[in-house]
């Protein structure tokens, strides 16, 4: 079992930023595909970011694709960021971390995680 525990949500002006972590513990394991999600009231849940434990470039939904950057602590390869800069109001949601074993996909979907945190919320004001 993997626990993933998010933090650093909040309410913050349109233009400005946020940065979440992702902290997981547990049988947790060096490679790993670690994903950021999101999910407006009434929308669907969709994959935000996602990067590979074990190196190589991370993904992005097209719609954060230059405002956001995943990465991880260099020091604490057990805690991941998802830095969100530039912030619409269109971004406000639920963000929830997730984690799969082996190689991220392209495509970031849901079905493919199996570990989930419990969500920090982020509102972004006009």
């Amino acid at each position: 079992q993997v626990q993933l525990v998010e933090s650093g949500g909040g309410s913050v002006q349109a233009g400005g930023s946020l940065r979440l972590s992702c902290a997981a513990s547990g049988d947790w394991y060096r490679r790993t595909c670690m994903a950021w999600f999101r999910q407006a009231p009434g929308k669907e849940r969709e994959g935000v970011a996602a990067m590979y434990t074990g190196g190589g470039s991370p993904y992005y939904v097209d719609s954060v694709k230059g405002r956001f950057t995943v990465s991880q602590d260099t020091a604490k390869n057990t805690v991941v960021y998802l830095e969100m800069n530039t912030l619409k109001p269109e971004d406000t949601a639920i963000y929830y971390c997730a984690a799969a074993g082996g190689y991220c996909t392209p495509h970031i979907e849901r079905y493919e995680y199996n570990y989930w945190g419990q969500g920090t919320q982020v509102t972004v004001s006009s």
